[in-house]
């Protein structure tokens, strides 16, 4: 067994399915903000029940979340030991920071937000989730930070053999930075207007009480898809003349790229430095997929008159494209980090030499027990936001008045 190997699809393996936690959180958060906001406006009661009941699902999934980014943590300390003393001192600064000023502040916001319903203000409780959702995008961004200097390091000197920050303000104007975040925003923000659409479409196509309440939900995921897929779309296109010159060898070859790996190969010795064909496949099918759920345009019309709703079909389409998001995500993540092989950092630091000294076992051992672990966390969570959300918005636990049952909770519609 190849211990590199292991280590690799470790990594894979600990960094997609937290991702998906990752595009759910913040594409649900950005949506309360809206639901909530537009309570504090109307004073509808129908709004509050939307947001309790799309803010319940978000707290699963945030908390299991942080899990699936804890174990991740580990498998940095435990298998890439090289990349922490090579280029510890560049990259961990704005892991610290994500750490200390977003996700702290983010979990604080969301504790208060949590345990705040009916004991403060409605205007107070509002700013505290949408301190939430910025702190969730700030977290986002010093994340995409971190991983841009993989993909092209900036504004670090070597001295030592290791890699030590010199111009901070590099690593903020990073070529590889601004359209990939944009991206990832987008992505997210399709990720949760698909996932409202198609609950959504589910409570319809069961016919469920709270027709109106649903039927709102539905149009309003499917208007954030519709945005969010042209944003995805024109974002993910405008990267590829950056990549293109930060990253010569990712998309094929040419005289840039033949010069560059010249110089590799008389710095680091003969190889092949040409990525895995698995990140241009990945690409293709991700660009299909995006494609293909630009086609949630022509649902708009359709899906603004009741009787179109009552046919079912449409309800359907949408129920059925739930999991293509999700695997676009996930192709577009591979295309990106698999794309910069055999490099972590690219250019300047090879795979083989970023992984620990352990033997292909222990390896083997930690692969298995962070894939059954991240396994049954991403099947728990799914379980719980499959069960929370087929019992509808009747009566959300989240934000339950002390006592009992909320007096909104009955099965009129509260929509017009």
């Amino acid at each position: 067994m190849d211990t590199l190997l292991l280590a690799r699809l470790q990594f894979a393996t600990t960094t997609s399915i937290h991702f998906l936690f990752v595009v759910v959180t913040l594409g649900l958060v950005t949506l309360l903000v809206g639901l909530q906001t537009a309570w504090l406006l109307t004073g509808n009661p129908a709004w509050e029940r939307l947001t309790r009941f799309w803010g319940q699902l978000y707290v699963i999934n945030y908390v299991l979340g942080i899990a699936t980014g804890i174990v991740m943590e580990f498998q940095f300390g435990l298998n890439w030991s090289g990349l922490s003393r090579y280029v510890g001192n560049v990259f961990g600064a704005p892991l610290a920071i994500e750490t200390l000023v977003a996700f702290f502040l983010e979990s604080t916001f969301l504790g208060m937000w949590i345990f705040g319903w009916h004991r403060l203000r409605r205007g107070v409780h509002l700013a505290l989730l949408w301190g939430v959702a910025l702190t969730a995008y700030a977290s986002a961004f010093w994340i995409m930070v971190a991983n841009s200097w993989l993909q092209n390091p900036v504004g670090y000197e070597l001295r030592d053999g290791v890699a030590h920050l010199t111009d901070f303000t590099a690593l903020l104007t990073n070529p590889s930075l601004g359209m990939a975040f944009g991206h990832v925003v987008a992505a997210a923000l399709l990720t949760g207007g698909v996932l409202m659409a198609a609950v959504s479409a589910w409570h319809l196509i069961r016919r469920t009480p709270d027709f109106a309440l649903f039927r709102t939900s539905l149009r309003i995921g499917l208007v954030t898809a519709a945005v969010a897929v042209t944003l995805v779309q024109g974002f993910g296109f405008a990267q590829f003349g950056p990549v293109a010159q930060v990253q010569p060898t990712k998309f094929g070859g040419g005289p840039e790229a033949d010069a560059l790996v010249a110089e590799w190969t008389a710095r680091f010795g003969p190889g092949d430095y040409s990525p895995p064909v698995l990140s241009n496949v990945g690409l293709g099918f991700m660009i299909l997929i995006g494609f293909t759920l630009g086609c949630v345009w022509l649902l708009l019309p359709l899906l603004w008159r009741d009787w179109v709703i009552r046919l079912r079909f449409p309800l359907w389409l949408i129920l059925f494209a739930l999991p293509l998001p999700f695997v676009a995500v996930i192709l577009g993540w591979i295309a990106r980090e698999v794309g910069r092989q055999p490099w972590v950092a690219y250019g300047l630091l090879p795979t083989g030499q970023a992984v620990s000294g352990v033997d292909a076992g222990m390896m083997l051992a930690s692969l298995i027990g962070f894939s059954l672990l991240l396994g049954a966390l991403a099947v728990t969570n799914w379980t719980l936001l499959a069960r929370h959300a087929a019992r509808g918005a009747a009566d959300p636990a989240l934000g339950r008045p002390p006592g009992g049952r909320d007096d909104d909770a009955r099965p009129e519609p509260a929509f017009a």
